[in-house]
């Protein structure tokens, strides 16, 4: 498959998925059982920068698979690192979130099937509902990679939680005091969204933190890739959701940063404590800005 074809192949796959195709929730036996879809089954993401005109495909990365996919195959050895991450679209396939120069690059190297790991996203759909049931105008953003989840070897640990098959797909434990935190914001009138640059599905993310008894409201992944392609949709649904929240409350491994809406103001507020008292340091601070604000 020459450039020229690619495009063609790409254009005319996006072509009969217009006005066709809708994601849907994959279930949890289909997630957790269809390890590998055909090449054929996969379609591209109109969203991505793959599919971009001005941007396209990268014959460069995509030469740099097709040669390490080729070597593996001379000598007998699995080409996969890693699977593609895939949305379930609905009447049939699979939405390509991550992995296009990978599924292009098997098609070229004639592998009929690939390794895919099937997520479900929150929809646009599901963030409205979520803003217009939600009776809270104050809200608390957090990174799941980089603040909520810890390795096993990390010294400030919560005990496990969670069983098979959550135990398949998360490795990460839970950095010590999270869901005291999180419990802390709900009895407080504060929506959790938590935010990660991979992406996770919405489900497993939700019974996660069920298994911690601890709720999260708005759960947005794949954060890397919105940024890398900020369109008119995901640029509307910020918009969104920084007009529900009066308050919103950042919170990172070494501050909380808090952005009013109204005055259009922000402080930082620097966390004392990385380690154990991270958690109570974090709700100690919080405390300041609900005492401050009750006096206004």
């Amino acid at each position: 498959m020459a450039r020229t074809q690619l495009t063609e192949y790409i254009q005319n796959d996006l072509d009969k998925q217009k006005g066709i195709s809708i994601p849907v929730r994959a279930g949890l036996p289909e997630r957790l059982l269809v390890r590998s879809v055909s090449c054929k089954n996969l379609h591209a993401n109109a969203d991505d920068e793959f599919t971009v005109e001005s941007v396209g495909p990268s014959e460069r990365i995509i030469g740099e698979y097709v040669a390490k996919f080729s070597d593996a195959i001379k000598l007998n050895i699995y080409p996969f690192d890693e699977p593609l991450t895939v949305e379930k679209l609905r009447p049939h396939g699979y939405l390509i979130l991550n992995g296009h120069h990978r599924w292009v690059a098997a098609m070229r190297c004639g592998i009929k099937k690939v390794p895919v790991r099937i997520i479900n996203c929150a929809t646009e759909s599901d963030i409205k509902t979520l803003l217009e049931n939600s009776k809270h105008d104050k809200r608390v953003a957090i990174d799941l990679d980089e603040v909520v989840f810890r390795s096993s070897d990390y010294p400030y640990i919560e005990k496990k939680a969670f069983m098979f098959p959550l135990s398949l797909r998360f490795k990460q434990r839970v950095r010590l005091g999270i869901p005291a935190l999180f419990y802390y914001l709900v009895k407080h009138g504060y929506d959790i969204w938590v935010y990660a640059a991979d992406y996770y599905s919405i489900d497993d993310i939700q019974k996660f933190f069920k298994a911690y008894s601890v709720h999260v409201d708005g759960i947005i992944t794949g954060i890397e890739k919105h940024r890398q392609n900020m369109n008119e949709k995901s640029l509307k649904m910020k918009e969104l959701i920084a007009n529900k929240y009066k308050l919103t409350l950042h919170i990172d491994n070494n501050s909380v940063l808090e952005t009013n809406r109204d005055t259009e103001s922000f402080e930082e507020h620097a966390i004392d404590s990385s380690g154990e008292d991270w958690s109570k340091n974090t709700i100690a601070i919080i405390e300041e800005i609900e005492k401050r604000a009750g006096k206004k």
